[in-house]
């Protein structure tokens, strides 16, 4: 189901909202350490799947992240077995106002305006019980796949250039704490994300990790890897 005509509802309707379990936080557009990510995380309560789902819908989260997790479009992220930790990190990220490397971040900082941390903890617990779905992604040749494929597993250590897997899963299912999911993510915004963190836009990766990482990539590279990824999802 197709629901962009709502997007103009969405902004309006969440733009002025303030319930009273809206957060206070002041914005604080920063790159934060290990350990204040390890603690917003420990504070994370726990999160309410069918909430989530009823949230979903009536937050209009389905409006560009689509019913099932899946986005529409590859104008948006697919959050379909997204790790729960990652999404309530990244909604908090965009409250704050430490998120606005493009208009999308920005209009997600209207949209998150009025929820509460459990709110956030119910949607990111929905979309973590859904399964990843394979993503329409171009089909690599045996030439680009198998350097996809080092990367991911092997890294480049003559680039110093960890393996992928090593944070984000042998699977792409995500690994420790906020690191997030790969498998199924659309081209587009893997692609997108990665352009974001090397050129300093998006600074929310602790310690800037995913900044020195994204710039010692081609950007052949990271089309090879995005594509990799999103044939990773459930078909």
């Amino acid at each position: 189901m197709n629901h962009m005509p709502l997007l103009p509802a969405l902004i309006l309707s969440l733009g002025f909202a303030q319930p009273a379990a809206a957060s206070s936080e002041r914005a604080v557009p920063r790159t934060r350490s290990v350990a204040e990510v390890r603690a917003t995380l420990a504070s994370m309560p726990h999160g309410n799947v069918q909430r989530g789902k009823q949230l979903n819908q009536g937050l209009m989260c389905a409006s560009c992240h689509g019913d099932d997790g899946v986005a529409p479009t590859q104008n948006w992220t697919s959050l379909a077995g997204q790790r729960a930790t990652y999404s309530y990190k990244s909604l908090l990220d965009y409250q704050r106002g430490g998120r606005h490397e493009n208009p999308r971040a920005t209009l997600m900082q209207v949209a998150v305006k009025g929820m509460s941390r459990q709110d956030m903890a119910d949607v990111a617990a929905y979309y973590a019980s859904l399964p990843a779905k394979a993503a329409p992604a171009p089909r690599l040749d045996a030439a680009a796949h198998a350097r996809a494929e080092r990367l991911a597993r092997r890294g480049d250590p003559t680039r110093l250039l960890t393996p992928c897997a090593s944070c984000h899963g042998a699977a792409g299912q995500g690994g420790l704490n906020e690191t997030p999911a790969l498998a199924g993510q659309s081209v587009g915004s893997f692609v997108r994300t990665m352009r974001d963190y090397r050129t300093g836009r998006r600074i929310t990766d602790a310690n800037q990790g995913m900044r020195q990482f994204a710039e010692r990539l081609t950007m052949q590279e990271i089309d090879e890897l995005a594509a990799y990824y999103a044939r990773m999802g459930k078909n």
